[in-house]
């Protein structure tokens, strides 16, 4: 076994709240510092001495543009599939380029399957058309996965047939002896276009998730997250709308169970940075005293995220998010993104 094998086997160990990921990371950071060109380029240029670091919040992350100009890449792997974000029309897109498909299956797999269950107690419905237009999203990729390992053969995506798609909720969600749970995952537009011309008739919504993926993408005026989910929830009849957050250049995802605070994979930390200084934290339990922890939790930063998944790429990323904690740290929320940062095809919302 290689030491990239090693340092995978490592992660997929994880799980969550794991003592080991300050652990696991350093060593994956070591290993990209020598084995990522673009990376260790970075860290020369900043003049960090990847033997110094010896603490998580010393990573220095790389910022998220690097994605749409350089070739992020860690070691030799054949590049099996290349992700690519949206974008906006004449922007240029970010290129995340994947040398291990089964290893980013089975760690979103198992992801969902820790806060959700079995993949396989659900027919997942799948509303994702600009995605779905294009052949190089890493959201349609896992989809397209958990669909598979559902074991249904309802489960499926839906483009323009919104229509149709109503109708298979109606059919699913209400009719009797169904065992299955159903998964209505979409790109919040489409949700929106769905409830306002083929609202379903649902007349039990205790089976139903909803769960938008994001992205208004200029087809509706931007709303904020609790606008859109007070609509949806008043659509489907339910009490709450789940959100996931993800994006083309992280393999590891953060999902919301409908109250706007994300929760990590065991893959994945988050780090709130001072917005003048993207080489400072805001204050933690961890960076500094409780009281001073307890003062700044709800400061507005930019959102650093260390996602292990990404060893064949960069697991250390600079997002142009903002975000905040809650008050025990262990959750964050999205609260936009910085100012000169391009629109997001794969974020979640704009606000």
């Amino acid at each position: 076994m290689n030491i990239k094998d090693e340092l995978k086997a490592a992660v997929i160990s994880l799980s969550e709240n794991d003592q080991n990921f300050e652990r696991v990371a350093l060593e994956i950071f070591k290993f990209q510092a020598e084995q990522n060109p673009i990376y260790k380029a970075y860290l020369k240029n900043l003049g960090v001495k990847p033997s110094k670091v010896s603490h998580l919040e010393k990573i220095p992350c790389l910022p998220i543009s690097f994605f749409k100009t350089h070739a992020v890449l860690s070691g030799t792997a054949t590049i099996q599939h290349t992700f690519e974000s949206s974008g906006t029309t004449g922007d240029v897109s970010s290129k995340h380029h994947i040398a291990d498909l089964p290893f980013y299956e089975y760690l979103s797999a198992k992801t969902f399957e820790t806060f959700y269950g079995p993949i396989s107690d659900y027919h997942i419905l799948a509303l994702l058309p600009n995605y779905l237009e294009r052949n190089n999203s890493s959201l349609v990729y896992m989809v397209q996965s958990f669909i598979y390992k559902s074991f249904s053969t309802e489960s499926g995506f839906y483009l323009d047939n919104i229509e149709a798609l109503a109708k298979k909720i109606e059919q699913l969600v209400n009719q009797k002896g169904n065992k299955k749970k159903v998964l209505l995952l979409g790109v919040t537009f489409a949700l929106l276009d769905l409830i306002e011309k083929h609202a379903p008739n649902i007349q039990v919504p205790e089976n139903l998730l909803i769960m938008e993926t994001g992205g208004m993408k200029g087809k509706r005026k931007e709303l904020l997250r609790e606008e859109v989910h007070e609509l949806l929830k008043a659509a489907f009849k339910t009490e709450k709308i789940h959100s996931e957050y993800g994006m083309t250049e992280l393999l590891s995802q953060a999902y919301s169970k409908g109250d706007g605070w994300f929760k990590p994979s065991a893959t994945m930390k988050i780090l709130i940075r001072e917005v003048n200084d993207p080489f400072s934290y805001l204050p933690s339990f961890k960076l500094g005293s409780k009281t001073a922890a307890k003062r700044n939790y709800k400061k507005t930063g930019g959102i650093n995220v260390i996602d292990l998944a990404n060893i064949d790429s960069c697991c250390f990323i600079e997002t142009q998010d903002l975000g905040n904690f809650s008050e025990d740290y262990q959750e964050f929320k999205v609260l936009g993104r910085f100012d000169n940062s391009d629109v997001r095809g794969c974020n979640l919302m704009t606000i």
